[in-house]
């Protein structure tokens, strides 16, 4: 009996001791980009978007690290507007960073993924939303904590057949984003069956912060009726003067009026309102969609390593995008990766303002395997070949 008790605690003994060697460094890595000039400047973005997110939940990695005696670090690397990003970026992965939160341009995500030093490194992308990054662009190394524009887009168009607005107007702006977010739209309203029933590009130069009762109703009489006014402006621009000025009276959606977001201030619901305190508490700030991905990205690390008491990212990589990971992220349901194409399940919410309206997917919307995959690239959609193995 004496004897089993002394292996006993030696063998407990050589547990914690492994679990003490359990050190997950986490490398904040952002890439600063000018911002194309709009009629407002209301809307400039805090400069500690996406980072205030990442440091949030190391807080809370580290409540639970105690317990197990695991370790967490985070690292920032912010570059300036025109700074060096890949050397930056290379200069962090050859100082040892493996596991990356990155807040980039999708150009600037994809020339980091290609690097030699990053091929060993899991990259976690909390702002670019673009569909290729998920599709034709993917990259093995890369997981998406950010919802792509075609899960909001989704989102949005289950919402509009549930309330059999079967009927739509679209109004884009001119730069890329708002390009990139009318396709997506197209893509879904083709994809549940909505009618387009007529689109135009804003272009307009004016100051429609003056002008707006004048110019938006000549802009939208000649649009055929419509149930719903779709407005693609990622950029905050011309949208927020659409609202009440078109010529028919009609409800606005998309990047305006009825917004599907990866977060929101407004989402109170299932235990929301404790992680919208804790960021408050932390930034002085509401959250936002990039604060949230970063948030979920540095806890789906520490998720993986709790489960696994490994720091080693290979191993993240292949619990993360494995059946058995979940992660709790108060928007009701479980979170998952894609094996796929690398993505992270999770329901859209749909949010006014002031209110959250609804969270996609909603009821009605089947899937044999995952309602949530009803949202954005499904499996047999993806033309993503990077993840075939999983």
């Amino acid at each position: 009996m004496h004897k089993f008790t002394l292996a006993l605690m030696i063998w407990l003994g050589l547990c914690l001791q492994a679990q003490a060697d359990v050190f997950v460094r986490v490398t904040y890595l952002e890439e600063r980009v000018q911002r194309p000039p709009t009629l407002s400047n209301l809307d400039d973005p805090p400069l500690d978007t996406g980072r205030a997110g990442a440091e949030l939940a190391l807080a809370e990695n580290l409540t639970t690290g105690k317990f197990l005696k695991h370790r967490y670090t985070l690292d920032s690397v912010v570059t300036d507007i025109g700074g060096d990003f890949l050397g930056a970026a290379r200069a962090a992965l050859e100082s040892g960073a493996r596991l990356l939160v990155v807040n980039a341009t999708a150009d600037g995500l994809l020339a980091l993924a290609d690097l030699p030093e990053a091929q060993d490194a899991i990259l976690f992308n909390a702002s670019a939303p673009d569909m290729a990054l998920r599709d034709t662009d993917c990259r093995a190394n890369v997981l998406h904590t950010l919802p792509s524009r075609g899960m909001l887009t989704d989102a949005l168009a289950q919402f509009l057949v549930m309330r059999r607005l079967q009927d739509a107007a679209l109004i884009s702006g001119d730069h890329p984003q708002d390009h990139a977010y009318a396709d997506a739209l197209r893509h879904s309203l083709t994809k549940f069956g909505i009618r387009l029933r007529g689109e135009k590009t804003w272009a307009f130069n004016a100051d429609m912060r003056r002008n707006a009762a004048q110019e938006v109703p000549l802009f939208t009489q000649d649009f055929s009726d419509h149930d719903v006014l779709l407005i693609a402006d990622e950029l905050g621009d011309f949208g927020r003067y659409i609202a009440y000025n078109t010529w028919l009276p009609r409800p606005v959606a998309g990047s305006e009026g009825l917004t599907p977001a990866a977060w929101s201030p407004v989402v109170e619901q299932w235990g929301a309102e404790q992680l919208q305190n804790r960021f408050m508490d932390h930034s002085g700030r509401a959250m936002g969609p990039v604060d949230y991905a970063a948030w979920a990205a540095v806890r789906a690390i520490g998720e993986a390593a709790t489960r696994t008491n490994s720091d080693d990212p290979a191993t993240l990589r292949s619990y993360m995008l494995s059946d058995s990971f979940s992660l709790a992220a108060f928007k009701g349901r479980k979170l998952s990766f894609r094996s796929w194409n690398g993505q992270l399940r999770q329901p859209i919410p749909l949010v006014q303002p002031r209110a959250l309206v609804a969270q996609a997917p909603l009821d009605g919307f089947l899937h044999r395997v995952n309602e949530l995959d009803t949202l954005g690239l499904d499996r047999p959609e993806s033309r993503c070949t990077a993840f075939q193995e999983n």
